[in-house]
């Protein structure tokens, strides 16, 4: 069931009962549905809109000025819909615009990078970050591994094809495992024992990269760890929600028949997917 009409907000009111209220998530495209996975599994509970930027993926290779255009829209739209927290699923974001959004909207927004530089340190001593080039030219987790333990050593590899070749489903291609190992070729000869998914797009190359990499290489997922810092922020604000999940709306700004096709192996059914154009929303200006 796909509807490609335009999105026309919430059909609930939460002023009354904030903890009700959903959590939203984004991310250019399917990459962000990591994180949604682990919000099903960490908590159940809790109401989610998931919106999928499609329309401007890959973010990987924009600039930070678009970047930051992009999730100020985003954002402006999400608080429209009443969210009590927003996860950016999305590393290329949270490295160039989490900290500059922050000051600007009223709800709690949570990145991947603390987190996910956070459960690597706690693994290996010698990591190799996979990134987009937006990412790994930041430097953000490097700065952030670096900033929590000096003593280790980081390497980063920017990932151009990665985003685009999930998008169009061909994670098992032979052109695939070529790519991932040409990316993985210098952090393999620097012998890292820990790897982080600097870009929520690569666990679904999961089973590609496993095969590349020696089995006592760590892989770090950082939607793991940003789904559990968002349930302690949910106790520590009193929004945790103790009633029966709303179902999750899903959105697009692209195509909704790509999106669901795409998403369907990983969420497990074909979910309905609507759109929202949002040169449509007035950014906010606080």
């Amino acid at each position: 069931m796909i509807s490609s009409s335009q999105f026309e907000g919430n059909l609930y009111d939460f002023s009354q009962e904030p903890q009700r209220a959903p959590i939203g998530i984004f991310d250019s495209g399917v990459g962000g549905l990591t994180v949604l996975r682990q919000l099903y599994r960490q908590l159940p509970n809790e109401s989610i809109i998931y919106f999928g930027d499609t329309a401007r993926l890959p973010y990987g290779i924009r600039s930070q000025a678009e970047i930051l255009q992009f999730v100020r829209e985003i954002l402006t739209w999400m608080q429209q819909q009443q969210v009590k927290m927003v996860i950016m699923a999305c590393n290329t974001s949270s490295a160039l615009a989490l900290e500059i959004v922050r000051e600007e909207f009223p709800m709690p927004i949570l990145g991947l990078i603390l987190p996910g530089a956070r459960a690597a340190v706690q693994q290996g001593k010698r990591i190799g970050v996979i990134a987009t080039p937006a990412t790994a030219k930041s430097n953000a987790y490097k700065r952030a591994i670096i900033e929590i333990n000096p003593d280790v050593q980081v390497w980063q590899v920017g990932c151009p094809e990665f985003v685009p070749l999930i998008e169009q489903n061909r994670i098992h291609d032979p052109y695939t495992v070529e790519v991932a190992r040409s990316y993985l070729e210098p952090l393999v000869q620097q012998q890292i024992d820990t790897l982080v998914y600097g870009c929520t797009h690569y666990p679904h190359l999961a089973p590609v990269l496993r095969s590349l990499l020696s089995t006592s290489v760590k892989l770090i997922d950082p939607a793991v760890h940003v789904v559990a810092a968002c349930a302690k922020e949910l106790d520590l604000l009193g929004l945790k929600n103790t009633h029966p999940a709303l179902p999750t709306r899903f959105i697009v700004s692209g195509c909704p028949q790509q999106f669901a096709e795409s998403s369907a192996q990983w969420l497990g059914f074909t979910p309905m997917v609507e759109v929202v154009c949002l040169s449509n929303t007035a950014v906010s200006s606080n």
